[in-house]
């Protein structure tokens, strides 16, 4: 999609971007609510402990769509006098919530898995098990695959986050397999375990998604999307240097401001310097929806770094 400058253009790519990650969110909500139904037919009739726990899990990651979906929708609102940045920071705020509801869930699976080891039961039909385990891979992974394509398209680190979650989701499936392998090896405490080890897996996998979205949260931006936009405004005709530059995500969008140095020259050429470097950096940065760039004159930045005597 070419990008222009114009502010119409703007909210438009915004608009469509949200437009994907809503529709990403509606169909990754039904793959994992179907994967969650099929994994509880199998904790009904097994009794599988480490099945329960990563079937509530999958619940809880079904469950965390929808404020994101919320949020998308939410950003998609007109900035106010009161919110004049918009309301694209309410897609960190649901990454919070996410993070709060799988925390959560994997309490309730330890509480679960406790239980179990002080309370072993009989667990049954366990080839029922071991394919409800690769279900919840399956199902798990194709989201992970669509929602991180899709967060990475738009630039949401909730997204990305949620699909990375889900994909280390799929692996804790994976070890309802094993576990359910251990029973059948004469190892009936095997399942009760796993289910022990997934609650403590989910919890470290956790700290990525909190770095992530607290980062956001802090105005963190990555590198190379700083030096990408250096580049861009240092290659623009007429700018001899560029003093600062800020980037910031609000949702899946960005925002900014920059000074370059241009030559001391008539208003209206420093202008059109300004609107080519704008025009450059909105090709360099595809997700930038506002950046404002401030010219400074060589003779006024040497002014400013000199000292009277």
């Amino acid at each position: 999609m070419p990008h222009s400058h114009d502010a119409a253009d703007s909210i438009d790519d915004a608009l469509e971007a949200s437009k994907e990650g809503v529709r990403a969110l509606k169909i990754s909500l039904f793959i994992l609510l179907g994967t969650s139904v099929l994994q509880l037919v199998v904790v009904l009739i097994s009794g599988s402990v480490a099945l329960l726990a990563d079937t509530i899990h999958n619940f809880s990651d079904a469950l965390t769509a929808v404020p994101l979906w919320v949020a998308f929708v939410l950003g998609r609102r007109v900035a106010t006098r009161r919110h004049t940045f918009g309301f694209g920071r309410a897609e960190d705020l649901a990454g919070l919530f996410i993070v709060a509801v799988v925390a959560l869930s994997a309490v309730v699976a330890a509480w679960q898995s406790i239980n179990r080891l002080l309370d072993p039961q009989p667990l049954h039909n366990l080839w029922w098990v071991l394919a409800a385990g690769v279900i919840g891979f399956v199902g798990n992974e194709a989201v992970a695959i669509y929602r991180i394509r899709v967060g990475q398209r738009i630039g949401s680190a909730a997204l990305v986050a949620d699909g990375v979650h889900a994909r280390t989701d799929g692996f804790t499936s994976l070890a309802v397999v094993v576990g359910a392998i251990g029973v059948m090896l004469g190892f009936p405490l095997a399942d009760p375990i796993v289910g022990l080890l997934i609650s403590v897996a989910i919890i470290f996998l956790l700290w990525g998604t909190v770095r992530s979205i607290g980062g956001r949260l802090m105005d963190a931006i990555e590198p190379e999307l700083v030096a990408r936009a250096e580049d861009a405004l240092s290659a623009t005709p007429g700018v001899l240097g560029v003093t600062r530059v800020q980037l910031r995500w609000v949702g899946h969008r960005l925002q900014g401001a920059a000074e370059v140095t241009v030559a001391d020259t008539a208003l209206s050429k420093s202008e059109s310097i300004v609107h080519e470097a704008e025009h450059r950096i909105g090709q360099a940065l595809p997700n930038l929806d506002d950046m404002a760039i401030r010219a400074v004159t060589g003779a006024r930045v040497s002014g400013l770094h000199s000292h009277p005597d």
